[in-house]
């Protein structure tokens, strides 16, 4: 199989630049007791590309968070890969995908080119990305979490507040009791002020969460099919349907089925 590496190199420059956008200003809110998400005066408020044209050495404070990000992803794709390799199915390396989003990305992807001749090898290449990105995260959480600090006494609050999945209390209790120096560990997570490095590193459970839903080409998609092929398209249609329920709660899920029904 002929690969376009040079296809791979420029998405993942145009990725490195897109995630270095983002991650200054976190890292500069960071710095400067500011919130980590605010509206700008940008086309794209979230991205902001003339702030960073203003002064370009900008650029070296998002490091933190692009290479965070970066490896969690890579993490995540080269765990299919790898599997793809041992079980000798035809599979591109991964594309990265560069977007003025929240974060600077639309994620990675790899391409199977050839058919997954058995349900062990659809489970096995369809479960290693998310165990491969989900560690390389909890382990990037650790570390980041000891960079965090605590949350200024009426600080502005941020346009965005992310929630903390069950990960984020045991990884903060472990730090506690391992590790009792760092301030964070004794504070609520909602008085700590997280480093850009653990945004990141939400981000990748995030979207190890959201590939782990049991439904069509998704990773969880191909795990049901690989257990139960019989149900899987039972099982794609009422995750459709729970996520509709869910947009009544939170209009972002009415996206995800869209893009499931699609």
């Amino acid at each position: 199989m002929r690969q376009r590496y040079w296809l791979h190199v420029l998405l993942l420059l145009a990725t490195c630049f897109t995630t270095l956008v983002v991650g200054a200003r976190m890292e500069f809110n960071f710095l400067n007791d500011l919130p980590p998400f605010a509206f700008g005066n940008e086309t794209v408020p979230f991205f902001r590309i003339g702030w960073i044209l203003q002064q370009p050495s900008r650029l070296l404070l998002g490091i933190p968070f692009s290479a965070t990000l970066l490896i969690i992803l890579l993490a995540h794709e080269m765990g299919h890969y790898l599997l793809c390799r041992y079980y000798r199915v035809r599979a591109t390396l991964p594309f990265f995908i560069p977007a003025p989003t929240l974060i600077g990305t639309l994620g990675a992807v790899i391409r199977i080119k050839a058919p997954i001749r058995s349900r062990a090898a659809l489970f096995d290449i369809g479960i290693a990305g998310p165990i491969a990105g989900f560690v390389v995260a909890v382990i990037t959480l650790a570390l980041a979490m000891t960079l965090s600090k605590p949350l200024v006494a009426g600080a502005a609050a941020s346009d965005i507040r992310l929630g903390y999945p069950g990960i984020f209390y045991l990884v903060q209790h472990a730090l506690r009791m391992f590790s009792p120096a760092p301030a964070i560990a004794s504070l609520p997570l909602s008085k700590v002020y997280l480093h850009p490095t653990a945004i990141a590193a939400w981000v990748g459970m995030f979207a190890t969460a959201l590939n782990l839903l049991p439904s069509g080409q998704l990773d969880g998609g191909h795990i049901v099919y690989a257990l139960a092929p019989r149900i899987h398209r039972v099982i794609s249609w009422l995750t459709v349907f729970a996520l509709v329920l869910l947009g009544r709660m939170y209009a972002n899920w009415w996206v995800w089925a869209g893009l499931l029904f699609v």
